[in-house]
């Protein structure tokens, strides 16, 4: 049996799937607590055990491929010009790159941002600023700035094109830098692809080694890219398809976690209404969002601020009834918590649902009423999504409970949110076995098996 090997080294567990290329089925799936402060070969090798309790040892490994999010996963800084355009085009390519963006800086940096910058725990500094041709003074005093307080990380440049000279002699033999192509060359235009393209690149060659993942190369044929850029992909093959198999149209992946929600979707969100104008910066087709505020256990107090309508007091069951400030307490203070009885699973389930509310409300659009001499309109501000088909929810509030589409429904289009563009009529889709980073692992192989086995596995 010639297989495929797929490997995720996650922040928590490391997950394998095993992949049949004649069959283009799963084998089977394992996980293991990822050991990432010895060597995480000890957390691979206790997953592959398990994975051969289950499916045995008769088969051959013709390619194995991996991602990671392990110690902490690839942690970013942005640095624009203006918060509204380049800073946000810029935190929007290190996202859509599987990073996690840790700060995001506008205008000239002063000497405690520059500090701030040099002493953080950034793996990568993405450094924009201004249109092609346009005002290069910001971009190349905040260059220096870095270059002066003696930066150590690797720095992606990829704002004003005719400052990249100036920028190339300010760097020379002071700063690790790669020359992208800008994220924002025209006012309101994105082109995001390039340096998420050279981040990948930079986190496969440096980071892993920097995480203590160098035994891995022994063992796995590449380290292509981060865990939530794997998803990212998954959802874009499933959503597009190919040639010779069909996609399932507009996609989102929602994975509620224990720190952070995230939202993956695959759409052009384009108004699907009369009298609506866009407004903003335009929407790329996949666009990741991360809510750090919003997670089942270490993000768990300020879930539990949220108030009103997407609040947790309005979701709580009226069956039971909770000392909030404990319950939070208990499950903060005890990341392992784990709910084993009917009341702590209601209230668990609570949480899960102002998570989904809240993250998918910040990931869609919403429309504002503008008022004119040719009557009323809109402007819409974001992705419209009201007509998506398809949402696919991960993490294990959702994978491990038996009501996880009552948890989803809190994703939806409310009539008491009017001008949110949520979606109205989604169906829900269910990633049981874990196998979304593997799967978009696979689309860098075969993206038509991996289709294949996508709509076979998402139930």
């Amino acid at each position: 049996m010639n297989c495929y090997l797929f490997v995720d080294f996650g922040s928590t567990n490391t997950k394998i799937t095993l992949v049949d290329i004649e069959k283009e089925d799963i084998v089977g799936t394992a996980k293991a607590y990822t050991t990432v402060e010895t060597d995480v070969m000890i957390g691979y090798n206790n997953a592959l055990a398990l994975l051969h309790q289950k499916v045995g040892k008769d088969y051959t490994v013709v390619k194995s491929l991996a991602c990671s999010s392990a110690a902490g996963g690839l942690k970013i800084i942005a640095i624009g010009l203006v918060p509204e355009l380049t800073s946000e085009a810029a935190k929007r390519a290190a996202l859509g790159a599987g990073a996690k963006v840790i700060h995001t800086y506008s205008h000239n940096l002063n000497k405690s941002e520059a500090e701030e910058i040099v002493n953080s725990n950034a793996d990568i500094i993405l450094l924009a600023g201004g249109t092609n041709g346009g005002d290069s003074r910001c971009i190349v005093h905040n260059a220096k700035m870095l270059a002066d307080y003696g930066v150590k990380v690797p720095v992606v440049v990829a704002g004003n094109k005719s400052a990249e000279d100036e920028i190339i002699e300010i760097f020379k033999d002071k700063v690790d830098f790669h020359l992208a192509e800008n994220v924002m060359p025209k006012i309101n235009k994105l082109n995001v692809e390039s340096a998420r393209e050279t981040i990948r690149s930079i986190f496969m060659n440096n980071i892993v080694n920097a995480k203590g993942m160098t035994h891995v190369e022994n063992n796995i044929d590449n380290i292509l890219m981060p865990t939530p850029a794997a998803v990212l992909k998954a959802a874009q093959t499933l959503s597009e398809g190919t040639e010779d198999e069909d996609g399932l149209g507009d996609i989102i992946v929602l994975d509620i976690g224990g720190a952070t929600t995230d939202v993956h979707s695959a759409a052009e969100g384009e108004p699907t209404q009369g009298s609506v104008f866009l407004y903003g910066l335009p929407e790329a087709f996949l666009k990741r969002t991360v809510e750090g505020d919003l997670g089942m256990r270490y993000s768990l107090p300020t879930v539990a601020d949220v108030q009103g309508p997407h609040g947790l007091r309005h979701y709580l069951s009226k069956e039971y009834k909770y000392n909030i400030e404990q319950e939070v307490k208990k499950r903060n203070e005890h990341t392992d918590f784990i709910s084993e009885n009917e009341k702590d699973l209601a209230f668990d389930c609570a949480v899960a649902k102002v998570c989904a509310d809240v993250s998918m409300s910040r990931h869609v659009g919403v429309l504002t009423p503008v008022y004119t001499g040719c009557g009323a309109s809109f402007q819409q501000e974001g992705k419209d999504l009201t007509d998506l088909r398809h949402i696919i929810g991960t993490g294990g509030i959702l994978v491990y409970n038996p009501n996880y589409k009552e948890i989803m429904e809190a994703c939806k289009f409310r009539e008491d949110d009017p001008f949110s563009l949520k979606p109205k009529n989604p169906q829900f889709l269910l990633d049981k076995e874990y196998i979304l980073s593997a799967m978009g692992l696979l689309a860098t192989e075969d993206p038509d098996m991996a289709i294949r086995i996508m709509k076979k596995h998402l139930v």
